[in-house]
């Protein structure tokens, strides 16, 4: 019930945010007097509506998204209606123009920043302190399994041999027989590297004591560390998860009203280089997708749609992690947000930098005396338009399909 629960919190965040992103469009337009004849949320056949002066408000069948209907978006546009046209929107200052296509984005920016604030203050934003990498601090596990399959311990596991050994959660381990583990990846590195079912001298610190043991560790069935698709193979375990977080020191930092102003500010910087780094790695993760889709196993850093946005707010409040939730809203509308203003067609962006290309190439041709060749003909532009569609609605399917045949899951079942 809990999971159902967070996929629909999740689904409604996402048609509520789309609604306003067009909402954000419809007002900014009425503002400047352009003519909005109509605002749906959703899309298919029509529910419900009314009208209230020249615009009709609405509900459509199929939850997936919104519109707004802005008269003479293009010059080639024909719902201009006698009387109209010094109202169609491509008549107006490019700036007005701008702010019009971008108040779509502005909103999801808005929606993420707000969010970002009280987050500060009431859930905390992660601490921007921890140490990077996190130094091999371990949670002690009841035992090892001995396949490579990700369970809970059964009757038959060998017990951990770190609890045999007498190690204890939130030990940090600092050496294997007498190598330095700096982090807990080091830490898992060099146990592997071990024969299996050999002793192994334990180095850690335990309330800032060394000490030290000796632990015969288990021969265990594991993926290779550097081929996570590879055939298991045969090699030693600690009994040990991690990495865990130093004693004392919070993963999440609170903020007061005035203090979350610069933590917001600094969260939304490291969201935006993120989202940035992110469009740069899609054409890359196309064939991870494929993978996923095809049988193999889904990379935890390929994109997700709505799909997997939903599964993956279930599993957050299912888990008892409704932070998640709150995060995965954050991190939608700011991506959905930056995706806008990608100068291409049928983007918001495109429509932006065809309106300030037609301003720049009117400018350019008055200063060296030539004729202004007045506006762009979207017509012309259909071709890549339909490309920009085409490749879209086929990513967009891609990734709706591995969310539902090989889902990214963050929690253990």
């Amino acid at each position: 019930m809990l999971y159902l629960l967070g996929v629909v919190v999740i689904a409604l965040a996402i048609l509520i945010s789309v609604s306003l992103h067009e909402a954000g469009h419809m007002l900014t337009a009425k503002a400047f007097g352009m003519k909005v004849t109509r605002y749906f949320v959703g899309f298919g056949p029509t529910i419900w509506s009314f009208r209230r002066g020249e615009t009709e408000y609405g509900l459509k069948a199929i939850p997936l998204g919104g519109f707004c209907k802005i008269v003479g978006m293009t010059p080639q546009d024909d719902d201009v209606e006698p009387g109209d046209e010094k109202r169609a929107m491509w008549r107006y200052p490019v700036w007005k123009r701008t702010i019009v296509m971008s108040a779509g984005s502005v909103t999801h920016f808005a929606l993420a920043v707000i969010a970002i604030w009280l987050a500060a203050m009431f859930m905390g934003l992660p601490n921007k302190d921890l140490p990077n990498p996190l130094p091999a601090h371990v949670k002690v596990v009841e035992c090892v399994v001995p396949t490579d399959a990700v369970r809970e311990c059964a009757p038959g596991d060998p017990v951990s041999p770190a609890k045999q050994a007498g190690l204890r959660d939130d030990d940090k381990i600092v050496a294997i027989n007498g190598v330095a583990v700096p982090d807990y990846a080091a830490l898992v590195k060099t146990v592997r590297d071990l024969p299996p079912g050999q002793p192994a001298t334990i180095s850690y610190e335990r309330d800032g004591v060394a000490g030290q043991v000796r632990a015969d560790l288990a021969a265990v069935q594991r993926k290779p560390l550097d081929d996570p698709n590879g055939a298991p193979i045969t090699v030693s375990a600690l009994g040990v998860a991690g990495p865990m977080l130093p004693p004392g020191v919070p993963a999440n930092v609170t903020y007061g009203p005035v203090e979350a102003i610069p933590a917001t500010a600094g969260y939304t910087k490291d969201l935006a280089v993120g989202t940035y780094e992110a469009l740069k790695r899609i054409p890359d993760k196309v064939p991870a997708l494929w993978t996923a889709v095809t049988g193999g196993e889904r990379d935890k850093d390929t994109p997700i749609s709505v799909v997997g946005a939903s599964r993956l707010g279930g599993e957050a409040l299912e888990n008892g992690v409704w932070q998640l939730l709150v995060l995965l809203f954050i991190s939608l509308n700011f991506f959905v947000g930056v995706f806008n203003l990608l100068p291409l067609l049928p983007l918001d962006g495109g429509h932006i930098a065809i309106a300030w290309f037609e301003r720049a190439r009117s400018w350019l041709y008055a200063r060296i005396g030539r004729r202004d060749p007045g506006r762009v003909d979207y017509l012309k532009l259909m071709p890549i338009t339909y490309a920009v569609i085409l490749i879209g609605g086929a990513f967009t399917l891609l990734t709706a399909t591995a969310d539902i045949v090989n889902p990214i899951t963050l929690f253990t079942r």
